[in-house]
């Protein structure tokens, strides 16, 4: 039974075009993942098939009775509602009589009162609103959600989680879903494709999770120039060698079509008698085609990117011993030593918020440790992508960002004009001199990349380079990734990115341990090691310290040398840092979203501020938290 069908959809986004009379069925139990470039219209037909958006021309059916229900990209708020709440309202209205009918259970006292629960108590029984309790009870028992939370207590990939319970309650026969594996740790993505194999609805999903596609997909949409072509399969080998035998295909018709059109145009420029006696239907049929050939969307070239390797490192790059580093109750690295040589390849693998940032930040200097030592070796290079972005100028074109004076890059291969380099990460001239404020997530990624490789290194440090990249520009990464001589570090929760660029990992084993092994993400896997799931509970480092400093106030001290003055600013910092940790993950969710960068570039441009102030003045407040801390615990 279909449940979904596109007939002859058109949809356009100023002059390009999006969809080009596309026509698509969705059946019942498909099992679909949406490929395509970024750009190429993959959140628009989310939006079409959800009934926000309309084609300019053709029709999208739903079936009669069939209901939809979206996970969308973006994370939900972390505010006060209830996980039970959240989850209800996936039924929006019942939902809210039976929370007001729960909500007023608890206070009853007058006979108003009890009038008032007499009517919802209807209302409930007249729509088997009981029926829906049960569910959302059962669905919240399934997915282990903790339904007396606050949203605001959760973490983003359990906030993800209770909005999977959310769309669930609502039984959709079609479940959407825009980057289902954003913002999610391993434990939290093996989690969600568990609960799809389960689920007995269809499902449409993008995703550039490969390892993710080829669990959940039985077939594959992919997207490209307005066009839809389905793929019988996920496995990504046998994807990509059916998409270059279809784009081959394409390119011999081309070529012939090409041929016909080259004779028509010199049979019509033939002399003055041909014109004369010529026939006006071949006319005709030269006006058509060449109606036809400017219509046709050429293929976008590939990103194709070289770096350049600097002179050799020593044969010790970093040698770090005893180094240990955390907030107050919480050890985020506990005694940890390693020796990184040249030419290690390490992937540094574990839940959000377990460190891996904070341990690459301490091994390049931009933090000390609390104990132990790091020394780094002679001649270190390094070229540092921040997941962030934070090493671009918002304001500043894309040439001006990767230009620094320069008007040629020095690369492996020669000197290269730095439009002729920027080609090479599909920026056209003119899309080069555009402000980065006004690019999508994955042109901003490629710029970041951009200047990542237009100065020598010996030493790659990556913190989540895979964030808004489309399968092909990431698997070309990986291709230059395998071809670097030099030291690589990388964090990333995509298993096939992990197993195919490092040749070991540090695993967070949680409470501050990080074990060393020989291998990619699936051999690690393979020998039964596991990621411990992320805690139900706040895990940021700011909740902890919070607590911990209401647990101090409650227990008898011996006094302290602190001024009053410096210990009144250090007993109100860990409610500060929460604050702004809430702010920069909203900020940070938002910057996420597909739709982002389509918005108005003020909006983009002052969004992007805030985050990068916003994430400043939280390491000023950490780090003036931990100041203080030794200077009390200097003064104990």
């Amino acid at each position: 039974m279909a449940v979904v069908i596109l007939d002859n959809v058109g949809l356009h986004y100023g002059e390009q075009v999006l969809l080009n009379g596309v026509n698509l069925t969705i059946n019942e139990r498909d099992r679909l993942c949406l490929v395509g470039r970024n750009g190429a219209g993959k959140s628009s037909l989310m939006k079409l098939l959800l009934g926000i958006n309309l084609p300019d021309s053709g029709v999208v059916r739903i079936a009669d009775g069939c209901t939809l229900a979206e996970l969308p990209q973006s994370l939900p708020a972390a505010d006060d509602r209830n996980v039970m709440d959240v989850v209800l309202s996936g039924k929006a209205e019942l939902g809210k009589v039976l929370h007001d009918y729960h909500e007023l259970s608890m206070t009853a006292s007058t006979d108003q009162d009890m009038k008032k629960l007499e009517f919802l108590q209807a209302k409930i029984e007249a729509e088997d609103g009981w029926l829906l309790q049960t569910k959302a009870d059962a669905i919240i028992e399934k997915l282990n959600l903790p339904k007396e939370k606050t949203m605001a207590e959760l973490s983003g990939g359990w906030r993800r989680r209770v909005m999977l319970g959310r769309a669930l309650l609502s039984e959709p026969d079609l479940l959407l879903l825009d980057e289902p594996t954003n913002h999610l740790d391993i434990p939290a993505i093996e989690w969600l494709e568990e609960q799809l194999a389960d689920f007995p609805g269809a499902v449409l999903f993008v995703t550039h999770d490969r390892a993710f596609m080829e669990k959940v997909a039985k077939q594959v949409i992919d997207l490209d120039r307005g066009n839809i072509y389905r793929y019988d399969g996920s496995d990504y080998e046998g994807l990509v060698e059916w998409r270059e035998k279809r784009i081959e295909d394409e390119e011999k018709e081309n070529a012939l079509f090409d041929k016909r059109l080259a004779e028509e145009e010199k049979w019509i420029r033939q002399g003055i008698k041909a014109r004369r006696t010529r026939n006006e239907g071949r006319v005709r049929a030269l006006k058509a085609m060449r109606n036809e050939r400017s219509a046709r969307v050429d293929r976008q070239g590939k990103a194709d990117f070289t770096m350049d390797a600097s002179d050799k490192s020593g044969k010790i790059v970093i040698d770090a011993r005893n180094i240990s580093y955390g907030f107050e109750n919480k050890n985020i690295i506990d005694d940890f030593t390693t020796l990184i040589q040249r030419g290690d390849r390490i992937g540094l693998l574990g839940v959000n918020g377990c460190g891996k940032s904070t341990l690459l930040r301490l091994l390049l200097d931009q933090l000390q440790p609390q104990s132990g030592t790091i020394k780094q070796g002679t001649k270190l290079e390094v070229a540092y992508f921040d997941q962030l972005r934070a090493g671009l100028d918002l304001e500043k074109n894309v040439v001006d960002n990767l230009a620094e004076g320069r008007e040629f890059i020095d690369t492996a291969n020669g000197s290269r004009h730095i439009l002729s380099y920027l080609s090479d990460f599909l920026f056209s001239p003119q899309r080069a001199r555009t402000p980065v404020k006004a690019l999508s997530g994955g042109e901003t990624s490629r710029v970041m990349l951009a200047k990542l490789f237009s100065k020598p290194s010996n030493m790659l440090v990556l913190d989540e380079p895979t964030n808004d990249l489309d399968v092909e520009t990431l698997e070309m990464l990986e291709n230059r990734l395998m071809e670097y001589p030099g030291t690589l570090l990388v964090v990333s929760h995509d298993r096939s990115f992990l197993d195919n660029v490092v040749t070991s990992l540090y695993a967070f084993d949680g409470d501050g341990q990080i074990s060393e092994h020989v291998g990619g993400y699936s051999e690690w896997y393979a020998r039964g090691n596991r990621l411990k799931d992320e805690d139900i509970s706040i895990r940021e480092s700011a909740k902890q310290a919070a607590q911990a400093k209401k647990e101090v106030v409650e227990k008898p001290k011996p006094s302290k040398k602190l001024s009053y003055k410096i210990q009144l600013e250090l007993d109100g910092l860990p409610a500060e840092i929460e604050v702004l940790e809430q702010a920069v993950e909203s900020l940070t969710a938002e910057t996420s979203d597909g739709d982002f960068y389509l918005k108005d570039n003020d909006h983009v441009t002052k969004t992007l501020a805030k985050l990068e102030e916003t994430q400043l003045k939280l390491d000023e407040k950490v780090e003036r938290w931990m100041e203080l801390e030794a200077m009390k615990e200097g003064d104990a």
